[in-house]
């Protein structure tokens, strides 16, 4: 099925079918070490029913909604601990002074990675448009008793939705494969509604990594025909945070690579030039 048949591609996901191209019928190597650890030792799964938990909490969420995070197995990253900044954050966060945010968080499996390293759990935050994903990230790590983190269902675009309630509260911010969804003048209003989120002092970050391209521009959209998609480079994401401090009063260090990853859903589904980004944002 090519990407650019967007009718039928929207009927498959209307009916939740999986004939489309981000959804993997086996796990294979994307249960990986860290997101074993994570549900053996932290959510106690027994070690021989950890695969099967997880194709089963995976099946749930894509009736809920079919994302391409979720057939693909993406939620199993754990990408926050592999950031360089993570070693900082983590400790930072352990002073139990500073609070978290994980914007768009689906399962908020980067918080229970955080947890699980030692911050204290009241005060890290997730936010996520389908709040189907906070309950099912309960089932999926075993922690609705134990986990005093706060799950917020919110759109990033709506000035009123509850995120207000955290504005100028958060320290380190969290945005995996979420600014990528947005075309360009979308993700410059998520960059200012971050900064509107973040504490206006010096070391405030919002880190993440998204999908980019060797030649920055709008991209035909996965999943919606009426939606674009930016994709950048390195050079177009620091213009972007250049611009978005001049509209705000504020500066930022930029920190970002681009790279190849061997991995179907850029390789096939973005062509030669898809690239993973990952990327730490600092206020000075």
């Amino acid at each position: 099925m090519a990407l650019t048949d967007i009718p039928n591609v929207l009927a498959k996901i209307e009916a939740r079918e999986k004939d489309v191209p981000w959804y993997d019928p086996e796990i294979g190597k994307k249960l990986g070490e860290s997101a074993r650890e994570l549900l053996e030792n932290y959510s106690k799964v027994p070690a021989a029913e950890v695969e099967d938990h997880v194709y089963k909490i995976r099946d749930e969420a894509w009736k809920a909604f079919p994302y391409p995070c979720i057939g693909g197995f993406r939620f199993l990253d754990l990408a926050i601990s592999l950031s360089r900044s993570y070693p900082t954050i983590l400790q930072r966060l352990k002073t139990g002074n500073e609070n978290f945010l994980d914007l768009g968080c689906c399962f908020g499996q980067e918080i229970r990675r955080l947890v699980y390293d030692g911050a204290p759990s009241s005060h890290l935050y997730g936010a996520d448009l389908r709040p189907e994903f906070f309950a099912l990230g309960y089932k999926l790590f075993r922690d609705s008793s134990t986990l005093q983190s706060t799950f917020i269902a919110a759109d990033v675009f709506d000035p009123s939705s509850p995120l207000k309630d955290l504005e100028g509260r958060i320290d380190i911010l969290y945005a995996g494969s979420f600014l990528h969804l947005f075309d360009y003048e979308q993700q410059v209003k998520v960059c200012k509604r971050i900064i509107e989120t973040l504490r206006a002092r010096k070391g405030s970050v919002v880190l993440g990594r998204q999908v980019g391209n060797v030649i920055a521009g709008e991209k035909v959209h996965r999943t919606n025909e009426a939606q674009s998609m930016f994709r950048h480079n390195e050079e177009s994401f620091r213009k972007m945070w250049v611009e978005i401090g001049e509209a705000t009063g504020s500066k930022w260090r930029v920190e970002v690579e681009m790279f190849e990853v061997e991995r179907r859903s850029i390789n096939e589904t973005h062509g030669p030039d898809g690239r993973a980004i990952k990327f730490s944002v600092w206020r000075e």
